[in-house]
C-alpha cells in the first residue's frame, strides 16, 4: 500500500489597500553656518578691494581711459598682439600635429628627432627665446640653404670655390621685429602642443585604429578620420588654456623689440607722462578682456566636441537601457 503524496492549497491572505494618505515628510534642511561665514568674510574683502581700486589716488582712472588705453598707438599695439597670437598658434599647433605624430611612429629617428625638440623647447624659457631670435643677425649675416660641406668638397675634387646654394636671406632684415617674435613664441608652443597632441590621440582606445586598418585605411586616413577626431574631446581643453597663455606670453617680445603690440605701446606712454601705474593697469584691463572673450570661445568649443560624453548624455543613455530591459518598449527622450 503506498501513500498518496498530499498537495496542500496555499492559503489566501486578503490585503485591504490603505486608504489614509501617508503623513508628510518633515525635512529638516541641513545648516551651514560656515558657508555664511565664508561668503561674509569674501564679500568685505571684495568690497576692500573695490573700495581700493576706486578711491586709491595713483591709479588715475580718468587719465588713463583719456589719455592710454583708446589711443591710437594701443590700438594698433592691440591689432598686432592678436595677430600675433594667432600666427603663432597656428603655427605650433600646425608643427604640434606633426611632431605628435613623430613621436608615435615606430621609427627610432622620427621618434627621436621629435623628443630632441620637445626637450629643447620646453627647457628653454619663451623670454630667452625671444631675445635670442631677435638678435640671430649677429650670430649670421645671412642665412642660404644649399648642399653642406660644399667647399670642402670642391677642395677634395680639385674645384676651387666650389659652391651650391639654393636660396638664402638677409638674417638682420628677416630675423628682427615681427617675425622673430612669431618664430620664438610658435616653436616653443609646438614642444608643448605636441604633448597635448600625443595625450589625446593615446587616450583613444587601440582598437578604433585597427578596425579603421581592418576596413582598409591608410595611416594617413586613420588619423584624420578616426584618432583626431576622437582625441578632440582631450585635446581642445589644454589648447584652449595654451591660447590664453599665449596672448598673454606676446608681451614678451618686447624684449625683440616689437612696437606693435599692446604692452610695449602702454609703457612707451606710461614711461613719457612718468605715470607707471596706471598704465601696468590699463594693460591688465585689456588682457583681461581679450582672454575673456577666449574663455567663452573655448566653453563653446568644448561643448561642441565634448557631445555624447557629457554626465547628462551618460544619464539618458542609461535610462534607455533600464527602459528597455523592463520591456516597456518605450523610451527617454
Amino acid at each position: 500500500m503506498t501513500d498518496q503524496p498530499t498537495t496542500e492549497r496555499p492559503s489566501t491572505v486578503s490585503v485591504r489597500p490603505n486608504t489614509q494618505a501617508p503623513a508628510p515628510i518633515k525635512a529638516v534642511p541641513v545648516r551651514h553656518p560656515g558657508r555664511w561665514v565664508t561668503v561674509a568674510v569674501l564679500a568685505v574683502l571684495a568690497a576692500q578691494f573695490a573700495h581700493m581700486l576706486v578711491t586709491n589716488k595713483f591709479i588715475e582712472w580718468r587719465w588713463l581711459f583719456e589719455n592710454a588705453m583708446f589711443t591710437k598707438p594701443v590700438l594698433t599695439g592691440l591689432r598686432g598682439t592678436i595677430l600675433l597670437t594667432i600666427s603663432s598658434m597656428v603655427l605650433g599647433v600646425a608643427l604640434g600635429v606633426g611632431l605628435a605624430i613623430m613621436r608615435l611612429s615606430p621609427n627610432p629617428v622620427l621618434k627621436l628627432t621629435a623628443w630632441s625638440y620637445i626637450w629643447f623647447f620646453r627647457a628653454v624659457p619663451r623670454l630667452v627665446l625671444c631675445v635670442l631670435f631677435g638678435n640671430l643677425g649677429i650670430l649670421w649675416n645671412r642665412l642660404e640653404f644649399g648642399l653642406p660641406f660644399d667647399r670642402q668638397i670642391g677642395a677634395l675634387f680639385g674645384v676651387d670655390n666650389f659652391e651650391l646654394r639654393l636660396f638664402g636671406f638677409d638674417a638682420r632684415d628677416l630675423l628682427s621685429g615681427f617675425l622673430a617674435g612669431m618664430l620664438a613664441l610658435a616653436l616653443s608652443e609646438a614642444a608643448y602642443m605636441a604633448e597635448i597632441v600625443r595625450a589625446g590621440m593615446e587616450s583613444v582606445d587601440a582598437g578604433q585604429s585597427e578596425a579603421a586598418q581592418a576596413l582598409g585605411l591608410s595611416r594617413g586616413q586613420t588619423l584624420r578620420r578616426v584618432m583626431l577626431p576622437q582625441a578632440m574631446r582631450v585635446i581642445v581643453p589644454p589648447t584652449g588654456n595654451e591660447t590664453i597663455a599665449m596672448i598673454k606670453d606676446t608681451s614678451l617680445v618686447a624684449a625683440v623689440p616689437i612696437s606693435a603690440e599692446a604692452y610695449y605701446q602702454l609703457r612707451a606712454i606710461g614711461a613719457a607722462a612718468f605715470k607707471v601705474v596706471p598704465v601696468l593697469v590699463g594693460a591688465c584691463l585689456w588682457y583681461l578682456a581679450l582672454c575673456s572673450v577666449l574663455m567663452v570661445i573655448q566653453y563653446y568649443i568644448e561643448r561642441h566636441f565634448s557631445k555624447g560624453y557629457g554626465r547628462a548624455e551618460h544619464a539618458k543613455l542609461r535610462l534607455r537601457g533600464m527602459a528597455a530591459e523592463a520591456g516597456g518598449g518605450g523610451g527617454v527622450v
